[in-house]
């Protein structure tokens, strides 16, 4: 007998088009938000959007948007007047799915709110935008879902996917600091220590109990982070007389699979948001003379959270030391420009704006040849390849090795015997072209 699967948790996407957002943005950000939701174990059952000047500030957006939301959910589309009904301060973790594959397209179950069967209501609200905590709690009692900011969404992702120690702790001291102004009064808001003198006075509330708590924890997170990168700082200064290369960009633009074709290292390879959030460096395989270690990195994303980008400043600095940075993006995903602008902005945070890069349009398998056309004129300096294309991987090894060569000179050693020593280091440091002995050495 064969148990079925739990049916996975449902979610509704709401989103807001600013006067400064074009459709097509806007419509990629919402797509993207969908892969969010899809990388977090979700099913998207719909969309609810509206145009507004700026977001509602009661609720984000207006009483009839909130309405068709609320159908979605199964709530009143009312926010109640009155105090809220007590609740935990915050969940561990937001939402209880399970990992996704991250294979295939995202599939929406239904367009419109009326659509909506009881058994497809969304039990998670996800929002295009940053949102405040009052607003996050009105549109939890208009709705009667979990309600998820964009920056909550990454961080869940951040948090499923950390698999080292050092990354573990940066995405929880972001957590934690995302989660200190969103705490709530777990009672009444009663004071939880007397004060004063004979035990009597406002003394410490709960909440404020509980703030104090976090800054505590985020202190002694950053501790014991700030040894962990004292190390990792050590292991980047041995690299330092080495030649090293950094692949950047924006998240599932092909980072992990470009590490493993030019290193032949076994890293996770998925097609899904932030699968990769370790640092790994390798060598360049075949390996070149001198040799050159390439370093895959943390993908980017649109309002990449501010503490997320603070607490990985120390794997991001792979990039910034990086002697060659291998910008790569999807060719295949329309919005890849506004991308690449997101990659851009993100170096110039880290201060990794003025090295050396060479851009890469990847996946052109997936475009047709007039696009490729079009991409090649509009990207002169740009190299269009695909990692499926072993010709292509070659191809990318040789620009990376001509790289490095490009200031090499060539000129004739004479190596006495006695000074052999000078043979291996020449070997390590430089590509021996030919060599010859005669009766005064090599």
């Amino acid at each position: 007998m064969t148990a079925t699967a739990p049916p996975r948790p449902r979610a509704v996407l709401l989103g807001v088009q600013l006067p400064d957002v074009s459709d097509e943005e806007f419509a990629s950000s919402l797509d993207e938000l969908g892969r969010l939701a899809k990388t977090l174990g979700l099913d998207v059952v719909g969309r609810v959007t509206q145009r507004r000047g700026r977001l509602a500030t009661g609720a984000v957006v207006g009483e009839g948007k909130l309405k068709d939301l609320a159908k979605f959910t199964g709530g009143t589309g009312v926010v109640p007047t009155g105090p809220p009904q007590p609740r935990r301060k915050e969940r561990e973790a937001p939402v209880e799915a399970r990992e996704d594959d991250g294979e295939g397209e995202v599939e929406e179950v239904a367009a419109s709110p009326d659509a909506v069967t009881p058994s497809e209501r969304a039990s998670v609200v996800l929002i295009d935008h940053d949102v405040t905590p009052s607003q996050a709690r009105n549109l939890e009692r208009a709705t009667g879902a979990e309600v998820l900011d964009r920056t909550a969404v990454i961080l869940s992702i951040f948090q499923r996917h950390a698999r080292s120690r050092e990354a573990r702790l940066q995405v929880e001291i972001a957590r934690l600091n995302y989660m200190a102004p969103r705490l709530r009064e777990s009672g009444g808001g009663k004071d939880r220590q007397g004060g004063g003198i004979g035990g009597r006075g406002a003394g410490e509330s709960s909440i404020e109990l509980d703030r104090r708590k976090l800054r505590d924890r985020v202190a002694e997170l950053r501790a014991e982070l700030q040894s962990i990168e004292r190390d990792a700082g050590t292991r980047r200064k041995r690299r330092e007389q080495q030649n090293t290369v950094a692949l950047v960009g924006y998240t599932n633009a092909g980072k992990s699979s470009w590490m493993r074709a030019l290193t032949g290292s076994g890293v996770l390879v998925q097609d899904k948001l932030f699968a990769t959030l370790d640092t790994t460096v390798r060598a360049l395989q075949p390996e070149s003379v001198p040799r050159i270690l390439i370093s895959d990195t943390v993908g980017f994303i649109k309002k990449l959270p501010h503490d997320l980008v603070a607490s990985f400043r120390s794997t991001l600095d792979e990039a910034r030391d990086a002697d060659l940075l291998v910008h790569l993006v999807d060719a295949s995903d329309a919005a890849f420009p506004s991308q690449l602008e997101v990659t851009r902005e993100v170096l110039r945070e880290i201060e990794a704006i003025d090295a050396q890069r060479l851009l890469v349009l990847n996946k052109i398998d997936k475009v047709d040849a007039a696009t490729r056309e079009r991409l090649a004129a509009q990207w002169p300096d740009a190299v269009l390849l695909s990692v499926k294309d072993p010709s292509d991987v070659a191809k990318l090894r040789q620009r990376i090795v001509a790289f490095f060569e490009r200031d090499m000179i060539e000129e004739d050693l004479v190596v006495p015997y006695a000074k052999q020593r000078v043979v291996g280091e020449a070997h390590s440091s430089c590509r021996v072209v030919e060599e010859s002995h005669d009766e005064h050495g090599k």
